[in-house]
């Protein structure tokens, strides 16, 4: 049985990835390694916790024994990098933690691998041929968009916030291991994720939250920034097409096509919260214009046309019909809650 190294397993896309590879591929052994900062939560493994080829870490990507330990019990053949900090609000106010973790987490993990499976660069050790590094990133790298255009693989980067800066020098990280070492790497970015299991703080879960709990729902500057919405499981879908027949030392857009202003988002929400849990006002009533966040990025979209192209990949949820599971599923945990 193959193992998988899944870092940040616990969190938002990595709970909804180790949930489609465990029942996916009954013949890996599925290693979920997190630390369960705040972030990352155990009960987004609950479906999974019992399957015979799931097995749980807790630790820390920049604890280097740690790290090493895991590589040699497991005999780990393959990595899926997702553990990072990622709330573009907190590298603002702590930026030290990003570098720590983005970096240093990153520059771990592909040391480790490189001297677990290889003799010297560009020589695998034998049983160990062909093991993939796949590092999950952002579009967020790439920087801001104007009106038109969109991002691809080739854009330039050009990271605007603490968060950006250190995810992109994640990627250049693993760039120089796949052409100094040979280490057979590959790199997603993503647009944003939305659907089950995010965390409270990010945009559309504080639109439901506040909403039902009859709060003022806040909205950054104008509420025109625009988003490039890409479902959670198409994006996993996307992250194991990459990973399985992706070619070494390149690079995958995987986005949702599915722009839309921060105003639309907040308003479809309220507008489906008004059909399904209705009160005697509209929760758009509850909508409240807040501080723009500091350097905030006006617009991203991915193009993903070489993904679709190369590996096949297509989306299975257009916007329209994943914000309403994710809806329900957010009304069903708050009311829980």
């Amino acid at each position: 049985m193959r193992s998988i190294l899944v870092t940040g397993g616990a969190g938002f896309v990595g709970s909804n990835l180790i949930k489609h590879l465990v029942q996916k591929y009954p013949e890996y052994n599925i290693v979920n390694f997190d630390l369960l900062t705040y972030a990352g939560d155990s009960e987004n493994l609950k479906s999974v916790e019992s399957a015979p080829n799931y097995t749980f870490v807790q630790g820390d990507i920049c604890n280097r024994e740690l790290v090493e330990r895991v590589f040699q019990h497991y005999i780990i053949h393959g990595v899926i990098h997702l553990a990072a900090e990622s709330h573009v609000d907190n590298s603002i106010s702590k930026p030290d933690v990003f570098i720590e973790t983005n970096i240093k987490g990153t520059f771990t993990l592909l040391d480790v691998a490189y001297k677990y499976w290889m003799e010297k660069p560009f020589t695998y050790k034998k049983g160990y041929e062909n093991n993939k590094f796949l590092h999950v990133s952002t579009d967020e790298v790439y920087g801001t968009l104007g009106a038109t255009g969109l991002f691809t693989e080739e854009t330039p980067y050009a990271p605007n916030s603490p968060y950006s800066a250190s995810k992109a020098s994640s990627d250049m990280l693993v760039r120089s291991y796949h052409h100094t070492y040979g280490l057979e790497t590959v790199i997603t970015n993503c647009s944003n994720n939305y659907g089950p299991k995010q965390h409270d703080e990010k945009l559309i879960p504080t639109v439901i939250r506040k909403a039902l709990a009859g709060e003022p729902i806040p909205v950054y500057g104008d509420g025109k920034n625009v988003r490039d919405w890409l479902y959670v499981l198409d994006h996993c879908k996307g992250i194991d097409l990459a990973y399985h027949t992706g070619k070494s030392g390149e690079v995958y857009n995987i986005g949702g096509k599915n722009e839309q202003n921060n105003n639309y988002i907040v308003a479809k929400i309220c507008e489906l919260l008004d059909a399904k849990h209705p009160k005697e006002r509209s929760y758009k009533e509850q909508i409240t214009y807040v501080k723009d966040r500091a350097g905030h990025d006006y617009r991203y979209a991915i193009d993903a046309t070489k993904i679709e192209t190369d590996l096949g990949w297509k989306a299975n949820e257009n916007f329209d019909s994943g914000i309403v599971k994710t809806v329900d599923w957010y009304v069903k945990k708050y009311k829980e809650d």
